[in-house]
């Protein structure tokens, strides 16, 4: 059972004006209309890769997590279930499921997933959805909010709205659903592109060299009287020249006269980009939380730094999986309360493991010994 449809005539979210075919200058035509922006943000992670690399970082160094129930029949016939519940599109287990919905929740600011129910006494699968087909709508109580569903243009609330799945990812006070982390990204990522864009033009002209060549006829009647003929006999050696180049042979042209070759553009100097990049890309990695070093750039930092980045980065962790625990506690209470269990269950998450193993021990062995000094303190005081 599902409550959603494919719709027949979907929605559109967003409006591309006429311009160029070129990915490059679809950021720039992309109009969003009644506020949605999910095909900006799909398309800068779709042209700019250091966006995408950090994004999926991010999925990827959210983790695995475990559920601990109280008994022992229950924790056995969770964990089965947890491993190899249908989360669509050929795969399996819950896991599975987090990924995409938490590359959603950061991509498009909210994550809507469904619970497939068979007979209502069976969890069938647990899939994400896609958030152009829903809407939400807020009332006057701003605990209350409603998931609407799109279908062939028309909005109709679900007919079980417990099974839905839905978080919002950083949610403001004029946006309670939530904001995308791609959010300020669009006018830098337009700007990067118009840069390589730029490299890209400029290399096709220096890389591949097109020739002006000039002849100029001396004082000689007879020979400003033959220029035309000599001009095509001069054109057609040249393209018999530059054809063997391309098919591997070299072969030199020679004329009589005053004959001049010059590379068209080749006076013209390429700029350097490399500060204008570099700008830019620091503003969108810092936009992801994502250390440089992760993404694999060689920027100049201490190992002090790389450090405090990394606690930085362990806190943004954990600020997602608070996200994600409330969307794993549904599925479980469902599925415990379906097969008739009564055990309450904690959602424990694995270990971030950004930083060396043995400077955290040391950090924990510090502070067992502070708390040994520190008793002994107060028991020679007493």
């Amino acid at each position: 059972m599902s409550i959603f449809k494919k719709s027949k005539n979907p929605v559109p979210l967003a409006r591309s004006r006429s311009g160029s075919s070129d990915p490059y200058g679809l950021l720039e035509t992309l109009t969003p209309a009644a506020g949605s922006e999910v095909q900006t943000y799909r398309l800068i992670r779709q042209l700019v890769p250091i966006v995408d690399a950090a994004v999926r970082k991010v999925v990827r160094l959210a983790g695995g997590f475990s559920v601990t129930c109280g008994s022992e029949q229950a924790q056995r016939e969770l964990g089965r279930f947890l491993r190899t519940v249908n989360v669509g599109n050929g795969q399996r287990g819950l896991q599975s499921f987090l990924d995409c919905y938490l590359d959603s929740m950061l991509t498009n600011g909210m994550a809507v997933g469904e619970i497939m129910t068979e007979n209502a006494r069976e969890i069938r699968a647990v899939v994400c959805r896609d958030v152009s087909a829903v809407t939400l709508r807020t009332g006057a109580d701003p605990t209350e909010f409603q998931v609407m569903v799109s279908e062939n243009g028309t909005l109709r609330a679900p007919e079980f709205p417990g099974l839905i799945l839905f978080t919002p990812f950083n949610p403001e006070t004029d946006h309670p659903w939530g904001v995308s982390m791609l959010r300020s990204m669009p006018y830098l990522a337009g700007t990067l592109l118009t840069i390589y864009d730029s490299v890209r033009a400029n290399y096709e002209r220096s890389g591949c060299l097109r020739y002006a060549v000039t002849c100029r006829p001396g004082n000689d009647p007879l020979e400003r009287i033959n220029a035309e003929e000599r001009m095509q006999r001069m054109a057609e050696e040249w393209s018999r020249a530059m054809q063997s180049t391309r098919d591997g042979t070299v072969r030199d042209f020679v004329m009589m006269g005053d004959v001049d070759i010059r590379a068209i553009g080749a006076e013209a100097e390429i700029p350097d980009t490399e500060a204008p990049v570099r700008q830019i890309l620091e503003q969108l990695v810092s936009k992801t939380g994502v250390p440089p070093f992760l993404l694999g750039l060689s920027w100049s930092s201490t190992e002090r730094m790389s450090c405090q980045q990394a606690d930085m980065m362990t806190s943004e962790i954990w600020a997602i999986r608070r996200s994600l625990t409330g969307v794993v506690e549904q599925v479980c209470e469902l599925w415990l309360r379906m097969h008739g269990f009564r055990d309450d269950f904690t959602v424990e998450w694995d270990t971030i493991s950004l930083q060396d193993q043995v400077e955290e021990a040391k950090a924990h062995w510090y502070d067992a010994q502070t708390a040994e000094i520190s008793q002994k303190i107060r028991e020679d005081r007493a």
